[in-house]
C-alpha cells in the first residue's frame, strides 16, 4: 500500500500545533499558535515553487483524501467525489481512487495550464505568503524610534496583499465554467473574499491616516482574521465538510469560499473584544503619527 509520507509530516506538523495552541491558551500568549500557524502555512506555499504547481495540488488533494473517504470502500464514490486520468491527482497512489472534485479540478486547471495561469496563481501565493508573514509585525508596540519602519513594513504589507488579492480576483473570474467549484457562485464567493480582505485593511490605513491609532488597530486586526480565515480556516473546514457534506456535490467548497473570510473576521473581532489593547500599545506613537500600511 502506497503511504503518502508529505501527507504524513503535514498531519506532524498539525499535531505540533495543535500543542502549541492549547500551550498558547494555557499561557494567554497567541505567539505559539501565530509562529507555528505561519511556519506550516509557509511549508505548504513554498511546495508550489519547489515542486511546481501539479505536484504540489495532488499532494494538497492527499490531505483531505484521507477525510473524504472515511467510511467509503476502495470503490465506492459520493456526488461530490471523482476520480482523475491515472490517478495523478493524488500521493496516495492506489490507496484512494475517489478524491474531492474540487480537487480534482484544482489539479487538472494546473496541470499543463497556460502560462498566465500558471503565473497568476505563482504571484497571488507569492504575494499573499509576504502580507500573512508581515502583517503579524504590525501588531507589535512601535514606539516613537520604530514609527519609520513600522509604516515602511505596512506599506509593503499593504501592497503585497493587495496585489495577491487582485491576483485572486483575476484566477475567479475563470471560475464560471468550472462545475466542481460551483460555477458563478464560486466567482462571486471568491469575490466577497478578497474584499472582506481589502476592505478590512483599507479601513485600517484609513484610519491611520486620520491618526486613530486605536481605530486603526482594531482594523488591523480584523484584516488579520480575515487572512487567517481565508487560509486556514478554509482549509480546516474541508477536513470538516468534505466527509460530512460528500452528499451534495459543491456544498462543502461553497462553505469554505463564502464564510471563510468572515468567519475569521468574527473570531478577530472576538478577541479584540475580550482582550483589547494596552492602552500604552496604543499610545505608544505620537498623535499625529502615521503608523498604518500608508
Amino acid at each position: 500500500m502506497d503511504v503518502a509520507v508529505d501527507v504524513l509530516v503535514v498531519y506532524a506538523a498539525l499535531a505540533v500545533w495543535a500543542v502549541t495552541t492549547a500551550v498558547s491558551v494555557h499561557r494567554g500568549d497567541a505567539r505559539p499558535f501565530v509562529v507555528v500557524g505561519v511556519l506550516i502555512m509557509l511549508g505548504l506555499n513554498v511546495r508550489y515553487f519547489v515542486e511546481g504547481q501539479p505536484a504540489a495540488i495532488a499532494s494538497f488533494v492527499g490531505i483531505y483524501d484521507v477525510f473524504d473517504n472515511l467510511g467509503l470502500s476502495a470503490d465506492e464514490g459520493a456526488p461530490a467525489l471523482a476520480t482523475c486520468v491515472d490517478n495523478a491527482c493524488t500521493v496516495w497512489g492506489d490507496r484512494y481512487l475517489h478524491h474531492p472534485a474540487w480537487g480534482v479540478a484544482f489539479y487538472e486547471r494546473f496541470l499543463d495550464a497556460p502560462q498566465l495561469r500558471t503565473s497568476l496563481l505563482y504571484g497571488h501565493i507569492f504575494f499573499n505568503s509576504i502580507a500573512f508573514v508581515l502583517m503579524h509585525h504590525q501588531l507589535l508596540p512601535t514606539g516613537r524610534v520604530g514609527a519609520e519602519r513600522h509604516r515602511l513594513i505596512g506599506r509593503i504589507t499593504f501592497g503585497s496583499m493587495s496585489i495577491g488579492t487582485v491576483l485572486a480576483v483575476w484566477l475567479a473570474t475563470e471560475h464560471g465554467d468550472v462545475d466542481e467549484y460551483g460555477g458563478i457562485l464560486s466567482t462571486l464567493g471568491f469575490l466577497s473574499m478578497s474584499a472582506f480582505v481589502f476592505l478590512t485593511a483599507l479601513a485600517g490605513v484609513r484610519a491611520a491616516r486620520a491618526g486613530d491609532l486605536a481605530r486603526h488597530r482594531r482594523w488591523m486586526i480584523r484584516f488579520i482574521g480575515a487572512m487567517w480565515g481565508s487560509f486556514w480556516l478554509f482549509r480546516v473546514m474541508l477536513v470538516v465538510t468534505g466527509p460530512a457534506l460528500r452528499s451534495f456535490e459543491t456544498v462543502s467548497i461553497q462553505l469554505s469560499i463564502w464564510l471563510s473570510a468572515p468567519l475569521g473576521i468574527l473570531i478577530a473581532e472576538r478577541l479584540l473584544l475580550r482582550r483589547p489593547a494596552k492602552r500604552a500599545d496604543v499610545d505608544a506613537e505620537p498623535v499625529g503619527a502615521t503608523t498604518g500600511p500608508v
